[in-house]
């Protein structure tokens, strides 16, 4: 019999060693991916199915590991009557939620189901890039949805919205009308339309003939120039200060345990 020769095999042996290589880095983090997967919805009021709960928890993953953030919901019965605010707080302090580390980044939805209250706060470089204004808006989009009972679209509203905001540096309002696609887009139509318009305008010919055309520059000039000041007249008016802290929030404050926060409370 004829033996097949062994340079046929070199090629196969090959591409099984790179198809193991492959498989050797690529397995491990998928693995790891599938257990890094955190608790993020902690429904102690009962508000969502299991179904639910998984989705949210999903849901807020995913979001959060694109902004290096924890997106948390909290909600409770509150049969101790504490205030929202604490409690999330405390949470924060024992739970020691974070992204990369234990009171790293993370913003908490706090429902507190017994006074009707909600209250988000947001932690670490989450309190700069949702500060107490941007939590405002947040909680204010969310609140009809709140109100109505509908917590699956409140709570998905809460993780792309805070998603969305933390996208925008600090200082930026992330509701500008300048940044929706729409407005993009007709700005982009009008001044392709203007651009094309003097193109249009231009393609007929410039006119070369001006008024230097026929002026004689030296018998042109200012015969006579003269100021005369009349009166100075002087108006007073108080600014009014500032003496509220505006609409909604109560703004952030610091937990028990020393951690600086952003934060909106309101009821729903």
């Amino acid at each position: 019999m004829r033996k097949r020769p062994k340079a046929r095999l070199v090629p196969v042996l090959f591409a099984i060693g790179l198809m193991a290589f492959i498989m050797i880095l690529v397995l491990p983090k998928a693995a790891a991916a599938a257990t890094e997967s955190k608790k993020l919805i902690y429904d102690q009021a009962h508000l969502l199915s299991e179904q639910e709960q998984v989705e949210l928890n999903a849901l807020a993953n995913e979001y959060g590991a694109d902004r290096e953030t924890d997106i948390i919901i909290l909600t409770s019965d509150n049969t101790e009557n504490r205030d929202v605010q604490l409690m999330t707080e405390d949470f924060y302090d024992d739970q020691a939620p974070g992204y990369d580390k234990p009171h790293g980044n993370a913003v908490i939805l706090t429902m507190d189901m017994n006074n009707r209250q909600v209250y988000l706060a947001g932690f670490g470089q989450t309190e700069i890039e949702l500060d107490s204004g941007r939590l405002d808006k947040i909680r204010n989009a969310i609140s009809p949805d709140l109100t109505q009972g509908d917590y699956v679209q409140a709570f998905t509203s809460y993780i792309k919205i805070s998603h969305k905001y933390m996208g925008f540096k600090p200082g930026v309002n992330p509701d500008n009308i300048l940044f929706t696609i729409w407005f993009q887009l007709g700005a982009a139509l009008v001044i392709g339309g203007i651009v094309v318009g003097v193109m249009v305008y231009r393609s007929g010919g410039r006119i070369t003939v001006t008024r230097a055309t026929y002026e004689d520059a030296s018998t042109s000039g200012v015969l006579e120039h003269a100021d005369q000041f009349i009166r100075t007249t002087v108006t007073k008016s108080r600014i009014p200060k500032n003496k509220g802290r505006g609409s909604g929030g109560g703004g952030g404050g610091t937990s028990s345990g020393g951690h600086s926060h952003s934060g909106s409370r309101g009821s729903f």
